[in-house]
């Protein structure tokens, strides 16, 4: 899976303790987005490489087509404001 243009994708791996927090945080919102595992995707480790300086660093957030590397949950929440208002649910 490559990046949504529309939507937001966060991309994780297994054993990140940055991506399980960052992820836990997100589940409290409201927040439509979809979770990408970069050791299960070759596709999206190779996304997060481009935008991350060559590295697999994660959490990297792809929101409407901006990539955030390791935001935290108030960054997200700005870009989906800024970006992508429809991804907030009531």
């Amino acid at each position: 899976m490559t990046e949504d243009r529309d939507g937001m994708v966060v991309y994780w791996r297994p054993g990140c303790p940055y991506c399980m927090k960052l992820r836990l945080q997100l589940r409290f919102t409201r927040l439509r987005y979809t979770e990408v595992n970069i050791w299960r995707d070759p596709e999206a480790a190779a996304f997060v490489r481009s935008v991350a300086d060559g590295n697999e660093t994660v959490p990297t957030v792809s929101v409407a087509g901006h990539a955030m590397v390791n935001p935290s949950k108030r960054q997200v929440l700005d870009a989906v404001r800024a970006h992508a208002p429809q991804l907030e649910t009531s």
